[in-house]
């Protein structure tokens, strides 16, 4: 092959490759805010012909300052569809130490959740009602983690908003929480 046909090939494959990954993103659900409640904020979109509305919040402070990490963040999502309703999950911007689990306390509450890679969870649905219950009566939620480098971060939320923001998920997904 001649070096021109294989540079018009290999130009083509990017190409091809590009077009793939902005009609991915073009197809990829684009929620829509419900509202903005002090620090959280409401959103719904359509996934597979299914609803999806979610609640997002980002650290009011995260320790240490000198680490870099990615996106930080904590979302309450419901997908009634798939009978996934009031499901917290924390993103953290780096993995987590593998087996690690990670420290939440709102108030007197203390949660521990597991870890997979970048997200940590309750185990159960039992242990989401009750962290969102501490939730809607708190007004600090701290989150300890340790990254596969074995760095101790610390995450500080306001719970300032939340109740707000959650009834607006409820309504948008038409769920009820108990």
């Amino acid at each position: 092959m001649n070096r021109t046909l294989a540079s018009l090939l290999v130009a083509g494959l990017v190409l091809a490759a590009q077009a793939a990954t902005v009609a991915g993103a073009l197809a990829a659900p684009k929620p829509k805010l419900l509202g903005e409640y002090r620090r959280w904020d409401a959103f719904v979109y359509t996934e597979n012909k299914a609803k999806v509305c979610f609640i997002q919040a980002d650290p009011v402070d995260k320790a240490p300052k000198n680490v870099r990490r990615g996106q930080v963040y904590v979302l309450v999502t419901h997908r009634p569809k798939e009978k996934a309703l009031h499901v917290v999950s924390f993103y953290t911007g780096y993995n987590y130490k593998k087996g690690s689990s990670v420290k939440v306390k709102i108030g007197d509450n203390k949660f521990t959740l597991f870890t997979e890679a970048d997200t940590a969870w309750n185990e159960d649905a039992k242990g989401d009602d009750a962290m969102i219950r501490a939730m809607i009566k708190g007004h600090t939620m701290i989150v300890k983690g340790r990254s596969s480098r074995g760095t101790l971060t610390t995450d500080r939320y306001s719970l300032a908003g939340f109740t707000a923001a959650h009834r607006a998920a409820n309504r948008a997904c038409k769920v009820k929480f108990k």
